[in-house]
């Protein structure tokens, strides 16, 4: 069989070898297929030049003028040369500066027309531009690709590089879209699409490739995510049929919500069907995820089969430990705590306990994935906070039994628009409804003329018996952004604004045992306010704390504050959260009103999308996701859909896409997910 062309290692294009193509790999590029999906991040124009008295000063253009004189080598110090280059547009004249580089500076010919792209200044009668990119203005190309770089490329390398790798393209026979796909959706071929992604003959033609290759993209991470859910869905020993919840329910001191008992139900309809549940249970921050979680690790139990609750910190794994056991053991289930501040003793206990089926439920952080962790009769895995987890460490927990059934539950809304996407390997449950009696906690937008104010209500809140919890987006002093450290700012609180409180503090420079302690003086009562850096935002629950100020708002996501706001409000008296932020911009005022005007997680995360982007949004790799390297979320919704609607009639037909059409769908999604090697699907 012929060898793929586009298969051939990046060192042997002209002009690569060893040491550039180190360069590549730190960019994840290591053939001639992946540097033609290294997209341009963005494109200088060239087909719209300005005059030299358009280009007002402090701003970026692209500028036709004639060379009419050159000036000498300057030498302003030893190792640093300049090079003046006069030019003209017949209207107006520019000092065109070059540093260090003789060769630029020579290649400019007196009487010659060029493109001169670059940051304009100097003032209305004298324009500047120092160290511009250079296009003669006869070239063909009229948009000039911006790659992303690593030190060691320029963009001249890459861009030559990428010339001769687009040889490698065969009228069309490295296409993987089917051709049936391309013509029902309007879809460019691929030799057009790479061509005018990377030197597009025009912004219509750009426009058109990136649509091309959007929906590919899209279309591969849809099938990918489809294809890794139908591979869970083989058969599992671990049936649980109409346990009697009785028992659970009628031990409970209040009513579930109408929420919670629909996703008990759905858990429990994923229990009897005889295939591993593989289930996402999303809800906003107090809508009583545990008590689903502690339903359906009941009915494992009554079914004689063990559970496992793994929790990303150990405060939150304490917490759920104490919830679970409180609620679990008088209804006959022994539960173990096993995180990696224990004794070598304790620890051995719980495993031992483990290994013989005397303990029902383990709760934890880390310490549970170790081999010497070993289970009984392992049928219910739930990871909480799933975007602190990757695939990985859900499949390696799982991977303790025998296809047990796996409940993932997360705080952190998704917006509705992108969760199928998201957890597309995962059936969704949502929790949309909040425990009665719950207070929606009143927010605040306040600027530093109210500090003083706000301190005072605190202080009134303090006196009632109540706690406060007060956060700082930073642990150091940070000069440039003008934040105050931690340390600093608990010395202003005890002198200046809360005097004769008690006070601690928390931040996640501190060892585990000191930040413990802590907080469990705080969850006591034994603290009145606790000031702190975002290390609350998961798993403290202190139904006490009524009020929390967050400082410097403007220096956090809509979702993280959100999250934060979610640590009071816990208990039956109304609540109050303060957004210090004197930052005016109008950006900044419309996200703070967001959280003024809402407490639905899902309205919060929608906005919060859309001003900061999936990239943001989702920080560095969360939810296990392949990297999407050129379709926007946001911005391709209409496309998505799309995509998501054709993956699903192209599965129903051939699920595994083994069909000979499909060949090239198959290496798009191994392409995609090569990624991420333990999905399987690479």
């Amino acid at each position: 069989m012929e060898k793929d062309p586009l298969k051939q290692d990046i060192r042997y294009l002209k002009g690569v070898g060893e040491k550039r193509a180190a360069c590549y790999a730190r960019l994840g590029i290591t053939d001639v297929y992946s540097l033609l999906r290294h997209y341009p991040r963005n494109y200088i124009d060239y087909s719209n030049p300005v005059s030299i008295m358009e280009a007002s000063p402090g701003e970026t253009w692209v500028v036709r003028a004639r060379v009419f004189k050159k000036s000498r080598e300057q030498r302003i110090r030893k190792g640093l040369s300049v090079f003046k280059i006069f030019v003209t547009d017949d209207t107006a004249d520019m000092t065109v500066t070059i540093f260090n580089s003789r060769f630029a500076a020579e290649a400019l010919k007196e009487g010659e027309s060029y493109l001169f792209y670059g940051k304009v200044t100097g003032n209305l009668l004298r324009r500047e531009m120092n160290s511009p990119q250079v296009l003669r203005a006869v070239h063909g190309a009229v948009m000039q690709p911006v790659y992303p770089l690593t030190d060691g490329l320029t963009n001249k390398m890459v861009s030559s590089n990428m010339e001769q790798a687009l040889t490698f393209l065969k009228d069309g026979r490295n296409d993987y879209l089917p051709v049936d796909i391309r013509e029902s959706h309007r879809l460019c071929g691929i030799v057009e699409a790479l061509q005018n992604i990377h030197f597009p003959s025009s912004a219509a033609a750009q426009q058109e490739a990136k649509r091309r290759l959007a929906f590919e993209e899209f279309l591969t991470l849809q099938l990918g995510m489809s294809q890794l859910k139908l591979r869970n869905r083989k058969s599992t020993s671990v049936l649980i049929s109409e346990p009697d919840l009785s028992p659970f329910f009628s031990s409970l001191p209040f009513e579930l919500t109408n929420a919670q008992k629909r996703c008990i139900e759905e858990g429990l309809g994923d229990f009897e069907s005889g295939v591993p549940m593989n289930r996402l249970l999303q809800g906003d921050v107090g809508s009583g995820k545990t008590m689903v979680a502690a339903a359906l690790a009941y009915a494992a139990f009554r079914a004689g089969y063990q559970s496992v609750l793994m929790a990303p910190t150990e405060i939150l794994a304490k917490q759920h430990y104490k919830t679970l056991s409180e609620l679990l053991e008088p209804l006959g289930c022994k539960t173990v705590l096993l995180v990696g501040s224990m004794t070598a003793k304790q620890k051995a206990g719980a495993r031992e306990a483990l290994a013989c089926g005397n303990a029902v439920l383990a709760v934890g952080t880390h310490a549970l994935l170790q081999e010497s962790t070993e289970f009984q009769n392992l049928g219910f895995v739930v990871t909480d906070e799933q975007h602190r987890f990757g695939v990985a460490q859900r499949t390696r927990l799982a991977e303790k039994g025998e296809r047990p059934h796996i409940l993932v539950m997360s705080a952190t809304p998704i917006p509705r628009t992108l969760a199928l996407i998201i957890y597309g390997d995962l059936d969704v449950s949502v929790l949309d409804e909040l425990p009665k009696g719950r207070k929606p906690v009143e927010t605040y937008h306040i600027g530093e003329s109210k500090r003083e104010r706000a301190y005072g209500f605190i202080a009134k809140q303090l006196d009632k018996g109540r706690q406060a919890f007060l956060i700082c987006p930073l642990i150091e002093e940070n000069k440039e952004l003008q934040l105050t450290s931690v340390e600093e700012y608990r010395k202003k609180v005890e002198k200046v604004y809360l005097p004769g409180y008690t006070v601690g503090i928390l931040h996640g420079k501190q060892k585990p045992a000191e930040k413990q302690k802590v907080m469990e003086d705080f969850a006591a009562g034994r603290l009145q306010v606790l000031i702190s850096t975002t290390v609350v935002e998961v798993g403290i629950d202190v139904p006490n704390a009524s009020v929390m100020l967050i400082e410097n708002a403007e220096r956090f996501g809509l979702s993280q504050l959100h999250q934060l706001r979610g640590r009071v409000g816990r208990g039956a008296e109304q609540s109050a959260c303060i957004l210090v932020s004197s930052h005016r911009g109008e950006e900044n005022r419309r996200r703070l009103e967001v959280m003024c005007r809402t407490s639905d997680g899902f309205v919060i995360a929608e906005e919060d999308l859309k001003l900061r982007g999936p990239g943001d949004f989702f920080g560095e790799r969360q939810h296990g996701l392949p990297k999407l390297k050129i379709a926007d979320m946001v911005q391709d919704t209409r496309l998505l859909s799309e995509a998501r609607e054709l993956a699903e009639e192209l599965l129903a037909e051939d699920p595994q896409l083994t069909s000979p059409e499909h060949r090239g769908l198959r290496v798009l999604v191994r392409e995609l997910f090569r990624q991420i090697p333990e999905s399987g699907l690479h």
